[in-house]
């Protein structure tokens, strides 16, 4: 697939609107509650990447693939597996707009990371952006706190995802830089550790999901989300991701939250409370600001592409 920088733009829009229908197709379920709605998205994701790994790669390179990797592979899929189960339990423990906003913390978790085990420089707006990020958060937890009941697990259990995803965003830069020195070290296939992922989330909650009650209605969103919000989602920004900055992607990808919270809103009565609003407004503002600056400042370095 070849893309311009818009269709790029265009491209990765669409994917923020497929990854924020997690919330309102999962109000909709009858019957299927936690770890079973956890499992069956899972089991789905997986089944779906696997016949899109087998067209585009072929049995032979996704064979070869999974037994080059070695331990980054594993350790990537890992963090994958607590991206895809914490979401989908996060999900079904707190609001839509709660678990979005602590999603959007990626960027900048994935920023500190690298400036703790990778060494890299931050820039001042970026420190200043982690505090504003991590101020918003602690208003979050600290209001749901206070008013008790599950709404403080299901954020805490948020947390997780972005930790995780700022864990393998970084392993992959450290095994980046590493290949730039030695061509000899392998950087693992970007989507087979996301469907190790799948398998290894939908193993592990099989047994707390059972036995099954989702209704065939259930199965049918289950499978959209599966197939939808992740699987074609996954495929299309690997391809974005040659074409766009890191920067751009990332600031693209936060619609996922404002699209998430209106289709809550609109599609399931779900409306987003004033802590989510306030703590919401810091986390997002914040990695705008951020992104925006660190896009502008990458457009005005000089082309030294050579003539």
């Amino acid at each position: 697939m070849r893309l311009s920088h818009s269709r790029a733009v265009l491209l990765m829009v669409l994917v923020a609107m497929m990854w924020s229908i997690a919330g309102v197709v999962t109000r909709h379920l009858e019957a299927a509650r936690s770890f079973e709605v956890t499992f069956w998205r899972s089991c789905f994701t997986a089944a779906a990447l696997l016949v899109a790994l087998l067209w585009i790669r072929g049995p032979v390179q996704l064979l070869g693939n999974l037994r080059r990797g070695g331990w980054p592979l594993w350790v990537s899929g890992l963090c994958w597996t607590v991206m895809f189960t914490n979401f989908m339990l996060a999900i079904t423990l707190t609001t839509v707009a709660t678990v979005l906003v602590t999603l959007a913390m990626a960027p900048l978790v994935t920023a500190l990371f690298a400036r703790l085990f990778l060494h890299h420089r931050l820039p001042r707006r970026t420190w200043t952006a982690i505090a504003v990020a991590g101020v918003g958060i602690a208003w979050m937890f600290g209001r749901q706190a206070l008013a008790g009941g599950g709404s403080l697990v299901g954020t805490l259990v948020a947390l997780f995802v972005p930790i995780a995803g700022a864990t393998n965003w970084t392993l992959l830069q450290y095994l980046g830089q590493r290949h730039k020195r030695d061509p000899s070290v392998e950087v693992p296939d970007m989507l087979a550790p996301v469907w190790i992922g799948a398998m290894l989330s939908s193993l592990l909650t099989l047994p707390m999901a059972w036995p099954f009650s989702a209704s065939p209605h259930d199965l049918g969103l289950l499978a959209l989300l599966g197939v939808v919000q992740l699987t074609i989602p996954c495929l299309l920004v690997v391809q974005v991701a040659k074409v766009l900055p890191a920067p751009e992607v990332s600031l693209i990808g936060l619609l996922e939250v404002i699209f998430g919270v209106l289709l809550a809103w609109v599609g399931a009565g779900e409306a987003p409370g004033p802590t989510a609003l306030t703590g919401g407004a810091l986390v997002i503002g914040a990695l705008l600001v951020n992104e925006a600056l660190a896009l502008r400042e990458r457009r005005a370095l000089p082309d030294v592409t050579p003539a």
